[in-house]
């Protein structure tokens, strides 16, 4: 980005939110669960709809690349940075409500895109209601979430969402269904459409506290027991194929501990690749193809990366 557009972004960028939110030239590693990624031009952190469509707009007049980062999970982040401006999401988008339904017990939970997802679920916990446990441990947020549809041990948020806040391209500020979400494994219309999620709402079912956090706890004791939580990484690494486990394949093509540079498959967990030694995202980008090169010689089936690329 050339400095005379630095120099234009900043000005304009002043005048819709608090300077102290605008970070230029913001390593990305700081802020993806990777701990890998070159410079932003602007990392930017808007707190309402009103400094969101500001912005949107501003980039899209000064001809500027723009992108969403929620929690940084799920995500790898260029080596060379990125050459627009990431807009996080914080402020109103970290509030949580609930409006309970009197006839049947049951309860609408509203979240805003930048809470996370397990900030939800002790939400949930703490009001009584069941729906959620399995994302108590998952390290994204609700925004992310909707978008890549997250979801772990059978379960994920399309069995409890009901509605999605957005923000269309041109502004306009609308509210979907559930069908027309569209989320599907590790996907939603989110991936194609270019609409910016503001918040969802679930639809929760009233049930004792104590079997609640009996899940919960075990839901963590077993992410704790085979995840390498220790060490840098996206999470999942592959999308599950058909009737398959990508660790499983990944592990019977012998690949576990299989290293390119800095970038290793997980000794623990062969769904994970980690951020072992300072991995570079040319490290992880090759170390993926070459898992998915291998397991397709052993298996004949081609994984499909579950992570999103920033570059």
């Amino acid at each position: 980005m050339l400095l005379n557009k630095k120099s234009v972004l900043t000005d304009r960028f002043s005048e819709i939110m608090d300077l102290k939110n605008l970070f230029p030239d913001e390593a990305l590693s700081r802020h993806t669960s990777f701990r890998i990624g070159g410079p932003a031009a602007f990392y930017a952190v808007v707190e309402n709809e009103t400094e969101l469509s500001d912005a949107v707009r501003i980039c899209k007049e000064e001809d500027v690349r723009f992108c969403l980062l929620g929690n940084g999970t799920n995500v790898l982040a260029s080596d060379e940075g990125y050459d627009g401006v990431i807009l996080h999401l914080s402020g109103d988008f970290d509030r949580l409500s609930i409006r309970e339904d009197i006839n049947d017990g049951s309860a609408f939970i509203t979240a805003g895109a930048g809470v996370a997802l397990t900030q939800l679920s002790m939400y949930a916990l703490k009001k009584g209601f069941t729906g959620l446990e399995f994302a108590h441990g998952i390290p994204g947020s609700v925004g992310g979430g909707i978008f890549m549809n997250a979801g772990a041990y059978e379960r994920d948020l399309n069995d409890t969402l009901v509605s999605v806040k957005v923000m269309t391209g041109d502004g306009e500020i609308k509210e979907l269904t559930k069908d027309e979400a569209k989320l599907g494994y590790r996907t939603s219309r989110f991936t194609e459409s270019g609409e910016i999620i503001l918040s969802g709402t679930f639809h929760l079912k009233v049930y004792p506290r104590i079997p609640i956090r009996t899940m919960m706890e075990e839901y963590k004791r077993r992410r704790i027991e085979k995840q390498p939580l220790d060490q840098p990484s996206a999470g999942s690494t592959f999308k599950r194929p058909e009737g398959n486990f990508a660790g499983k394949l990944i592990e019977d093509a012998g690949l576990k501990g299989f290293k390119v540079g800095g970038a290793s498959v997980s000794e623990k967990h062969a769904g994970f690749i980690v951020n072992s030694d300072n991995a570079t995202a040319a490290d992880v980008q090759a170390l993926i193809e070459a898992v998915r090169d291998k397991v397709f010689k052993n298996s004949g089936v081609m994984l499909e990366p579950e992570i999103r690329f920033i570059k």
